[in-house]
């Protein structure tokens, strides 16, 4: 048996979505990575706690004027 492990599909989008949302909230990533819990699956591992990434009106016209 090996004691490799690689991520997911899922756990890929999980990091993406933390990078995301601290890009956003101008954040440390390091806090929302550590908060992870992992569950071993056939695909490989899957974050149980994925964050969230919440958009509102004012985050909207943000991105609207940076484009």
């Amino acid at each position: 048996m090996s004691d490799e492990m690689k991520l997911s599909d899922q756990s890929v989008g999980a990091v993406m979505m933390a990078l995301q949302k601290s890009l956003m909230e101008q954040s440390d990533i390091v806090p929302v990575l550590r908060e992870f819990k992992f569950k071993l699956s056939e695909e490989g591992l899957v974050v149980l706690n994925p964050p969230l990434v919440k958009f509102n009106e004012e985050t909207t016209e943000q991105f609207r004027k940076e484009s």
